[in-house]
């Protein structure tokens, strides 16, 4: 086996037509990931429901910064408890074969580039499942400048918290160092709860939780979303002057006089960073 095989992750995401990093990831633009920084968990969501991909969200997660969102293109890595053969093996397999340095969570640290997420199924291990603590964590952050989404544990808060750059989603949090774990796959299909994540998902982490989008969904993601942010603000407006009722706004289509209006209304309320949507 390999860790990070590029023809594997090219295999597993065929959709993906666009760019892709030399470990073949998806790569989504640097605008796209700009533009989702302002897309709501639900606005998301929803387009990737419409497209039959349910399982894609997970809220259980505790967040090192309420308020701070999380954005980046993720790059996954799967544990499993220690099993001695398989465990021995992989180690020496990694330091022998591909020059690997360190401990299992080091090789997969030492892989991340600027823009990444590191996401991690640690199978919700917290006591010795800590799979970064304040120094890997900030060399997250200096390598990414975004964060990480670990299904286990962490330890360090006191210093994680004081770290720039860095938003982190976790399950629980122990002194305890990394044990007895065993790294089976990096930038591999990645279970985190009732969620999945491929490498080169769009990280969406937002006070409700963390959500998994597929590269090739992205950019429809944050046009909706901008859509839906434009239709809102003239909504609101129109109920609070009183022109229409909740009744007439808050349903799935408008009756041809507000959409003509809306239309009217996009003319002079449009802002510059929107002006590329197409509304035909």
């Amino acid at each position: 086996m390999k860790f990070s095989n590029k023809e594997d992750i090219i295999q597993l995401t065929p959709l993906w037509q666009g760019e892709r990093f030399d470990d073949g990831r998806p790569k989504v633009p640097d605008n796209i990931l700009k533009r989702m920084e302002k897309v709501t968990t639900e606005e998301a969501w929803s387009v990737l429901w419409n497209h039959g991909f349910k399982y894609q969200f997970e809220g259980s997660m505790k967040m090192v910064h309420q308020g701070k969102v999380l954005v980046g293109r993720a790059v996954t890595a799967v544990m499993m408890p220690m099993r001695p053969d398989l465990h021995d093996y992989l180690l020496e397999y990694g330091h022998k074969e591909e020059g690997r340095n360190g401990f299992f969570n080091v090789w997969v640290i030492d892989s991340l580039v600027k823009d990444d997420v590191v996401v991690v199924d640690m199978f919700d291990k917290v006591f010795e499942g800590t799979f970064s603590g304040g120094n890997l964590s900030t060399t997250v952050a200096a390598r990414t400048q975004r964060g990480q989404v670990i299904y286990g544990g962490i330890r360090d808060l006191q210093q994680i918290v004081d770290i720039p750059n860095l938003q982190t989603y976790y399950r629980g949090i122990d002194p305890t160092p990394i044990r007895e774990v065993t790294l089976v796959g990096m930038n591999v299909p990645c279970r985190i709860g009732g969620a999945v994540c491929m490498p080169g998902d769009v990280v969406l982490g937002t006070d409700s939780g963390v959500l998994f989008i597929p590269a090739h969904l992205a950019e429809e993601c944050v046009v909706q979303s901008e859509m839906t942010r434009l239709r809102d603000q003239f909504g609101f407006e129109r109920i609070k002057a009183g022109k229409y009722s909740s009744a007439d706004i808050d349903v799935a289509k408008w009756a041809s006089e507000i959409e003509a209006d809306f239309k009217e209304w996009l003319k002079t309320n449009t802002p510059e960073d929107l002006r590329h949507l197409k509304w035909d």
